[in-house]
């Protein structure tokens, strides 16, 4: 595994300030997401598919919708989840992986069995509205889907703190991919992280590392912004991601 399993510190974090400015949308009738779009003079052919950590789509997944759509991106936040998410900050009594398994009241999974299914009507979504060119942004839990969707149709992918994400899903991608990591974390630490290097060197894909001190895992989602470390990280992790995504999709003329 290129990652370990998702644990306590996926929900641990900050509910930030803000007015989201995007719509909700369903898909195929039953998948619930998030859409926010750039403004009609800034509208182009790219999007960016936002596959959430297992709190889903709340206020921070959709503030930082707004901010791709503010630098061009149509952004798309899947509900992976079936209206299901693990609370912010947990209670101690809350089994992650139980709910991972079977979901709340066991009827309810959060496997790729059911999740795969899911990613894709999203991007079938998005090239439905006219996308040509699909960025993926995975935070946590969802870096794992961002990894596996390459061959689905995701182009170029940029993920934070992954988690779950297996060493042959990473060693499989088709494309260009950037990761943010944190100094502090259990479950993509220093170990993995090399082991992430050495697979994608074996890729032949470009890609890019970026190492954040002072933070722990969660900051590009849910970092304090009363925290100077963990302010700066959101924000310099969210403009790695455009910046990733502008490099790919600008040598592709779109």
């Amino acid at each position: 595994m290129a990652s370990n399993a998702p644990g306590a510190c996926c929900t641990v974090g900050t509910l930030h300030e803000g007015n989201p400015t995007g719509k909700s949308v369903q898909i195929d009738g039953k998948i619930e997401a998030y859409l926010a779009l750039p403004a009609e003079n800034e509208a182009s052919q790219r999007a960016v598919l936002y596959l959430p950590d297992i709190i889903g789509i709340w206020q921070n997944s959709k503030l930082m919708a707004d901010a791709f759509a503010r630098q061009g991106y149509a952004c798309l936040v899947l509900d992976l989840f079936n209206g299901d998410p693990a609370p912010l900050n947990m209670p101690e009594d809350f089994d992650i992986m139980k709910w991972l398994q079977e979901g709340t009241g066991g009827k309810n999974p959060h496997t790729s069995e059911t999740i795969d299914p899911i990613v894709v009507s999203g991007i079938n979504y998005l090239k439905g509205l006219g996308i040509t060119k699909i960025a993926a942004a995975g935070y946590c839990f969802g870096a794992k889907y961002a990894v596996r969707h390459y061959k689905s149709g995701i182009q170029c992918g940029f993920i934070a703190h992954p988690s779950f994400v297996e060493a042959d899903e990473l060693a499989a991608i088709t494309g260009p991919l950037s990761i943010a990591a944190a100094e502090f974390d259990d479950i993509f630490p220093t170990e993995k992280r090399h082991e992430s290097e050495a697979i994608l060197a074996q890729t032949k894909q470009n890609y890019q590392i970026n190492l954040f001190s002072g933070v722990h895992h969660g900051f590009s989602v849910r970092g304090d912004p009363k925290n100077e470390k963990e302010r700066f990280g959101k924000e310099q992790a969210f403009y790695q991601a455009v910046s990733w995504f502008n490099r790919y999709f600008e040598a592709e003329g779109v």
